[in-house]
């Protein structure tokens, strides 16, 4: 495990180093540090982008990424809100979203499962779950019917990259990212 999060962190290192990350961040993710966060991307990204549909999606997928953090991850403090990491970065042709959050093996287990089957959907089937999700999804206790990663993937048209890190028996680490094409 110490391997795994050790090459995490080089990898990011390396990654902020060669090409620059607008936003990085690890910790709490309450209310003001998603205000925070969603305002200091916006101004970002409206500096580098003139699309305005583009310029949405990426708000969107960010705000939906720090959502999950903050409703979905194991580790949180003892106000319930979860802890994550939250990096948002643009290469030439794409924006990217990337999370990464410690959940349950079971949660883990349902997470791959359903990013396993979105990531086959094509566009119209996608808009068809979502529908159908809205009419008959129900909700969790902790607001959602699965919605923000249909919705998501819907919207950016990009298939999900993840992955899960073990931690111990009981949990693993969580990494998705999102890319949001330029065009």
């Amino acid at each position: 495990m110490d391997r795994d999060l050790i090459f995490v962190q080089t990898m990011l290192s390396d990654e902020m180093v060669a090409h620059g990350f607008p936003v990085v961040y690890k910790g709490k993710l309450n209310h003001d540090i998603l205000m925070l966060f969603t305002s200091m991307a916006e101004t970002k990204i409206a500096s580098t982008c003139r699309n305005v549909s583009v310029k949405r999606k990426v708000f969107h997928v960010i705000v939906e990424c720090l959502q999950n953090i903050t409703r979905h991850s194991d580790d949180f403090d003892d106000d319930g809100i979860g802890n994550g990491v939250f990096v948002v970065g643009e290469r030439e042709n794409y924006y990217y979203i990337i999370t990464g959050n410690i959940v349950s093996i079971k949660k883990a287990k349902e997470l791959e499962k359903t990013i396993e089957h979105l990531n086959k959907l094509n566009r119209d089937e996608l808009s068809k779950l979502h529908k159908s999700s809205i009419i008959d999804g129900e909700l969790s206790t902790k607001g959602g019917a699965g919605l923000g990663l249909i919705d998501m993937l819907r919207k950016t048209g990009e298939k999900y990259v993840y992955q899960f890190l073990k931690i111990d028996n009981d949990y693993q680490f969580f990494i998705l990212k999102v890319t949001v094409p330029r065009d």
